[in-house]
């Protein structure tokens, strides 16, 4: 079977995408591991419909109900092989499977580098954050704990700083900082621990601050992760010959959510910018117009 549109990743993106190709009458796979950002977020605070905030496995959840309803298929399996084919595309899969699409809609997301701490997991969204413009306001006057590394998390503290004067940030891998930063940190009064962190506090997902390895408790009502590094899944694009953004990020056309390579789509946190889990419904549907467009015969420059 040559499906219309596979779709890598199920995650927001992906799964608006599934959504609106389905209500086109479109058949339509969506290949999904099932370990994307969202399936981790225990709750998005800056989303419209939902000022008590809601889960991205709830999202989750509903958006493939919502997709399987109008007839898209779901493959739960990991895409690891891209390549051109006569007929479109040829996708390959870990489990040896392989899947043929006229059109191609990669939305395969980032991971954030996490600390390996398992008492965080379940704080992530509730009261330990990554995205200072989705969870900023979060920490607005609270005690807060910067867990981090390096520039990356010295350059979270100052940009929390907008929100919260109660700042401390603990440099758990130790990286060094630059001078300019810290001086900037020093200026705004925010305190600086150069030590690993032995294990994070937390009842459930009630975080409360961080035991370092020499003893101390660094206390917090909130956290934020910040370790740099984060992993932009742009592999296959890579293969396809998709021209990436220097950090890794996928470059589209900005109307079209279109790559350089023609009837290859990517929209979401592995297209380069702003990563919210509201402009990566809108990349889904503007990319899914201008697929099906392509399927009815347009022609894109």
């Amino acid at each position: 079977m040559i499906y219309d549109t596979i779709i890598i990743g199920g995650g927001i993106a992906g799964l608006q995408s599934a959504i609106q190709l389905g209500r086109y009458k479109h058949n339509v796979l969506v290949i999904d591991a099932g370990e994307g950002r969202s399936s981790i977020c225990h709750c998005y605070h800056n989303v419209l419909g939902y000022p008590d905030g809601v889960s991205g496995p709830e999202l989750r959840s509903l958006g493939r109900k919502h997709a399987e309803k109008l007839g898209a298929e779901f493959a739960k399996d990991q895409a690891v092989t891209a390549e051109k084919t006569d007929e479109g595309f040829m996708i390959g899969t870990e489990s040896g499977r392989l899947y043929q699409g006229k059109t191609l809609m990669i939305s395969t997301g980032i991971m954030d580098r996490l600390p390996p701490f398992p008492e965080l997991m379940p704080c992530l969204g509730m009261s330990v954050y990554v995205c200072p413009d989705c969870d900023g306001y979060e920490v607005s006057g609270r005690e807060t704990v910067v867990m981090g590394s390096g520039n990356p998390g010295a350059n979270m503290a100052l940009t929390l700083n907008y929100w919260t004067s109660k700042l401390t940030y603990v440099n758990h891998e130790g990286t060094a900082v630059d001078e300019e930063i810290l001086a900037k940190m020093e200026e705004k009064g925010i305190t600086y621990v150069k030590e690993p962190i032995k294990m994070v506090l937390a009842d459930e997902a009630d975080f409360s601050g961080v035991q370092l390895e020499n003893g101390e408790m660094v206390k917090g009502e909130r956290g934020f992760v910040a370790f740099g590094g984060n992993e932009v899944k742009s592999q296959l694009a890579r293969q396809l010959g998709v021209k990436l953004h220097t950090n890794k990020h996928i470059l589209v056309n900005p109307r079209t959510k279109m790559t350089n390579v023609q009837n290859v789509w990517a929209g979401g946190d592995v297209v380069a910018h702003s990563e919210q889990v509201t402009i990566a419904m809108g990349d889904g549907m503007q990319a899914a117009i201008w697929i099906h467009k392509v399927l009815m015969g347009a022609e894109l420059e």
